[in-house]
């Protein structure tokens, strides 16, 4: 049948032909799924690719909090999630699916267990996510996984989960190697008992920390201007806010503030107050990128008449280095070049050293998750060696009786007490105590008797609300 214009007439009941529709889903969790696939896939980090994932799917407030928290969450707890998810599939392991499909899972059991998500909300939103970066195969299966996940009360996947053969490990989200680290490091510093407080910790948020740099800004005045704003109880320049974006706050853009943890602080204002006699207007922060102690550094210099050379290997991160600095660019000069030739090229130059070496970084998991699944304890072995190397450097680079405050971010006892008594042993050096020093900024470390390197300070997340930092004085005889 034809219809007027010669052509075919539709019978009644026929549709034109649509194209089946795309599937959909929440535009804040794709985003978080878009972070983690980053993380995962492309060994970025997330406190750089979130900042820019928020601002390309013009998220703030609220939904910027959600992404924050469920990035960050399931980067946190991925042990203990993984667990989950391979508990609830039948005959296959987490490693087996597809990466998509596997950061979602785990988006959705934090979702369920981790934040005030209603877990029908959780369980439907997930899957529609599945959806979309997966596609429809696996769409059954994520449901039923997830319902499982949600069908057993967080107190019940703790029982479950610590009862496994690596339980402390896997509920608590951390590699076996490094809770046995941690474990040998609070033991040396008597804490031995403090295990799970300080796995706890690192799976806590922590604050973002900033730094009102002496002679730029007043501390005072940034907490009058900043609501939830509180000090910090031991740095007379920190300040801590409870969340936000760190780049819209006054005085960050233009180098007077800093984003720097109270540790890191710490470490700094030791490198520079612990006694020296004799000249003290040479200094070296020796690795400075990215430039949060070299900063702080250059801005007491300009206070004391010193000046300060900030070296990094890498330009990149040399650039950032300039930029932290920028206020102070004429009493901080920043150099590119490999710190193992400094000595080598300035024998017996410089009064002090700051030496924050390359490490593994253990003692900020509470700020970068995703560092705890991508090291591994092969790093150790290029890390010490750099370390050790570094420290030759910097002891030939002092003059006699200038001082080097080696600095790690890692409590690891081979980052920290056997690189200090290596070098002790290896030249003529003299360990300081660097607990009056801290003591003059309110904080009182417990020495333990039978603590390798005495005078050495440790912190603690779980008992200061800083990084893991490690720092100890050494004067060169």
């Amino acid at each position: 049948m034809s219809d007027s214009r010669g052509g075919h007439r539709p019978r009644r009941g026929d549709q034109p032909h649509r194209p089946a529709a795309r599937p959909t889903a929440d535009p804040v969790r794709l985003c978080a799924h878009q972070v983690l696939s980053a993380v995962e896939t492309d060994d970025a980090y997330a406190n750089l690719v979130l900042p820019h994932a928020l601002r390309e799917a013009d998220l703030h407030g609220r939904d910027a909090a959600f992404v924050t928290e469920l990035v960050y969450g399931s980067l946190r707890f991925q042990g203990r999630y993984d667990a989950m998810i391979e508990a609830c599939i039948e005959g296959r392991g987490v490693g087996r699916l597809q990466p998509a499909m596997r950061i979602a899972l785990r988006m959705g059991a934090h979702q369920i267990h981790g934040m005030r998500v209603p877990s029908r909300a959780a369980v439907y939103e997930t899957v529609n996510v599945v959806k979309v970066v997966a596609g429809p195969a696996p769409v059954a299966m994520a449901n039923a996984v997830l319902r499982k996940v949600a069908d057993r009360p967080l107190e019940e996947w703790r029982e479950v989960l610590l009862a496994g053969p690596e339980g402390l490990s896997t509920w608590h989200s951390h590699p076996q190697w490094i809770i046995r680290a941690f474990r040998q490091a609070l033991l040396l510093d008597g804490r031995g008992a403090e295990l799970e407080d300080l796995l706890e910790a690192n799976n806590t948020p922590a604050p973002i920390t900033l730094v009102a740099r002496p002679g730029l800004a007043e501390r005072d005045d940034l907490l009058a201007e900043m609501e939830d704003a509180e000090p910090t109880p031991y740095s007379p320049y920190g300040l801590r806010i409870p969340g936000g974006a760190p780049g819209e706050i006054p005085g960050v853009a233009s180098g007077r503030v800093g984003v720097q943890d109270e540790g890191s602080q710490l470490m700094a204002l030791l490198a520079v107050d612990v006694p020296l006699e004799g000249p003290d207007e040479r200094w070296l922060d020796m690795c400075a990128g990215p430039g949060g102690k070299a900063a702080l550094l250059g801005a007491v210099a300009r206070m004391r008449g010193a000046h300060v050379i900030a070296n990094e290997v890498a330009d990149h991160r040399a650039e950032l280095v300039r930029r932290a600095v920028r206020p102070n660019r004429d009493v901080v000069e920043v150099v590119t070049g490999d710190g193992r030739y400094i000595g080598e090229d300035n024998p017996e130059y410089f009064d002090r050293v700051l030496l924050d070496a390359p490490c593994t970084g253990l003692g900020s998991l509470r700020r970068r998750p995703e560092s705890r699944w991508r090291r591994t304890p092969a790093d150790l072995t290029v890390l010490t060696r750099l370390q050790r190397d570094l420290i030759d450097s910097a002891v030939a680079a002092l003059r006699p009786g200038g001082v080097l405050c080696y600095v790690t971010c890692s409590p690891h006892p081979a980052e920290t007490v056997t690189q200090v008594l290596d070098a002790v042993r290896r030249h003529p050096l003299t360990v300081l105590d660097a607990h009056p020093v801290l003591r003059g900024y309110g904080l009182e470390l417990d020495v333990a008797a039978a603590a390798p390197v005495p005078g050495a300070a440790q912190l603690w997340p779980h008992l200061h609300r800083t990084d893991a930092m490690f720092g100890a004085v050494l004067r060169r005889e």
